[in-house]
């Protein structure tokens, strides 16, 4: 009787052991199940944890940041396309003084998303350094509008052909300044940050979603230029009409929209941790280094010191060139020595991936330098082409059409050129391609891009030329001068939009994919000092030229009347010096290494030590 009551109590608690080994394995497989749901790229929530796929990024974030980009340039564009006529007609520049403010006032927009992106990468973040300069943006451009208002639009209809604005005291101006230039920082150190922001709500280790990350960049300048669409055609006619400062309440009221619509997408988007100062790691390696310049450098990596890569990114794996960066990794005897006695200094050691960070950042920089003029010649789009145009026939019947709303030719262009690319070009160079599926690289992008620019430069020397042919040279107001209709502009302006697809997408593809994890927003800002320098190599270009060609009895290539000058020998020169530009570009390009990523330093780890523990116990 005992036997058999021990055998029941023996067969109940196996059971119940069963039961309970089910319970444990359910449970596992159901902490498994959720854990299989992170992101796998490192990317964490608002609170700093780890981020949900499904809950998460996605699609549903990007939209919002492509909707918040569009309405952002929308706004920024509805100041910047007409700044020039602004300059000339309220504040009474010349065309080659204007022309120079422009240059330099939207160079200093992309200079300013050097400070932006320094900021996100090292300490704030993106989503932050991203609401805190949209926020700025919205205060200068609520600036501009009432200073346009009360103060410079005055008498009230001023700033057209037919009436001339008054003479503005220094307060004024300094105010006008003062207002642009708060809208220049604060667009200039928003825009690398939102474009990469943009991306990281995509987890490229994810095949999936790594395809639509590369998606997202074309579709993000998409937006770009369909919200340059609206500024550059109503708001353009509007400011083209004299109707200045309703413009500016325009663009103030879509950039308040779109910071609005920024922040409601909170609780759904990805983040990456700022890493720290990026400037101090690049100190680091290059003091180590000179202390051991007499150290012998290993054949392979191998040798030299590696223990992890930056919370939250990826190891980068060693490369040839620059070996006198590697001796910032070679482990010595007195590195051994501090290690024991816990003293280890990034001074004095630094890993692998430490100095192949600023292998890349050097590696990268000559293709940037050679972006740099190509920025040249699309900066043109917001001076000069509106200048020509504004001398060329601009009227249908009673109709007039702005100068400036040519620029919607090249948005169109942009629009059409990206489906192009993605959907025939891109699909039929991976067919035609034996060795890989992949299409044109992005350095072969950016190549094409330089020489539909330099065609572009030539088709708009050749407009010009025959604009001269047919205008009226000794004429008091030059504007609509020429017999020649506006629309003869329309191949430059697509022939720039094509190269764009091809240049400016592929630079942001390019920049974001070979910076390294810890400096993701200073790869996209670099985009965007190339069309900074870009801007301030066009004014200085516009200053020598002007210089060497006024003589005695000829005002110059580019003067207040355009039918006294040769516009048109200006852009042959655009066009020449891209050319040599292109040439430079190829041998650069092929000297090139890409980045060679390791494994990620993903906060994961953790969380499936927690767990181990757990059921250990």
């Amino acid at each position: 009787m005992a036997s058999s009551t021990s055998l029941e109590i023996s067969k109940e608690g196996g059971s119940e052991l069963m039961d309970l080994g089910r319970g444990r394995e359910k449970i596992m497989k159901e902490e498994m199940d959720a854990d299989d749901e992170y992101t796998l790229d490192g990317t964490v929530d608002r609170h700093g944890r780890p981020s949900i796929r499904g809950k998460s990024g996605g699609w549903f974030a990007g939209i919002l940041i492509l909707v918040n980009q569009g309405l952002a340039t929308l706004a920024f564009f509805g100041v910047g396309v007409n700044l020039v006529l602004f300059l000339t007609r309220v504040l009474q520049q010349d065309n080659a003084e204007a022309a120079n403010s422009v240059s330099k006032w939207t160079g200093t927009v992309y200079i300013f998303s050097l400070v932006g992106a320094f900021l996100s990468d090292s300490y704030w973040g993106r989503y932050k350094t991203c609401a805190i300069f949209q926020v700025i943006f919205v205060v200068g451009l609520a600036m501009l509008s009432l200073s346009t208002y009360l103060f410079l639009v005055k008498p009230n209809g001023c700033g057209v052909e037919a009436l001339e604005c008054r003479t503005h005291s220094s307060f004024e101006i300094a105010l006008f300044y003062l207002s642009t230039y708060l809208v220049a920082l604060g667009n200039g150190g928003y825009q690398p940050n939102i474009a990469t922001f943009g991306a990281d709500q995509f987890d490229e280790e994810d095949s999936n979603e790594g395809f639509q990350k590369v998606a997202f960049f074309s579709y993000f300048y998409l937006a770009l230029n369909l919200g340059s669409l609206f500024s550059n055609t109503i708001l353009g006619y509007f400011e083209d009409e004299g109707m200045w400062a309703l413009g500016f309440w325009c663009s103030t009221g879509s950039a308040f929209v779109a910071l609005v619509l920024f922040l409601a997408g909170t609780p759904k988007y990805r983040h990456f941790k700022a890493t720290g100062n990026p400037l101090a790691r690049f100190c680091q390696v290059v003091i180590a280094a000179a202390k051991k310049w007499r150290a012998a450098v290993p054949e392979s990596g191998d040798d030299l010191c590696e223990v992890k890569a930056i919370s939250g990114g990826r190891k980068i794996l060693h490369t040839h060139g620059f070996k006198f960066l590697d001796r910032a990794a070679i482990i010595t005897s007195r590195d051994l020595a501090l290690q024991d006695e816990g003293k280890n200094s990034p001074w004095i050691l630094c890993t692998v991936t430490q100095v192949e960070e600023v292998k890349c950042i050097l590696r990268l920089l000559p293709i940037w330098l050679c972006t740099i003029l190509y920025s040249v010649v699309f900066t043109q789009m917001a001076s000069l082409f509106v200048e020509q145009g504004a001398a060329m026939k601009t009227t249908i019947g009673d109709f007039k059409i702005p100068p400036a709303s040519m620029s919607s030719f090249d948005i169109l262009s942009v629009a059409a050129f990206i489906f192009i690319y993605r959907r025939v070009l891109d699909p039929l160079v991976s067919r035609l391609k034996s060795k890989n599926s992949q299409g044109l690289t992005e350095l072969q992008r950016m190549g094409i891009g330089l020489i539909i620019a330099v065609i572009a430069m030539i088709t708009a020397g050749i407009v010009e030329n025959f604009r001269l042919k047919s205008a009226t040279i000794d004429c008091l107001n030059c504007e609509g001068s020429s017999t020649m209709s506006i629309f003869w502009q329309v191949p430059q302006y697509a022939l720039i939009g094509a190269s764009e697809v091809f240049m400016y997408v592929g630079q942001l593809e390019f920049f974001n994919g070979q910076a390294p994890d810890g400096l993701k927003s200073f790869g996209s800002a670099l985009c965007m000092t190339s069309i900074s320098l870009g801007n301030y190599v066009s004014s200085l270009l516009v200053s020598i030229v002007m210089k060497i060609s006024k003589e005695d009895d000829m005002p110059g290539w580019i003067p207040g009347n355009l039918n006294r000058g040769h516009l048109d020998r200006f852009y042959f020169l655009l066009a020449a010096l891209t050319t040599a530009d292109f040439l430079l570009y190829i041998v650069c390009a092929r000297w090139y290494k890409y980045i060679k990523m390791g494994g990620r330093e993903s906060n994961r780890g953790s969380i499936h030590q927690e767990k181990s523990e757990e059921f250990r116990v």
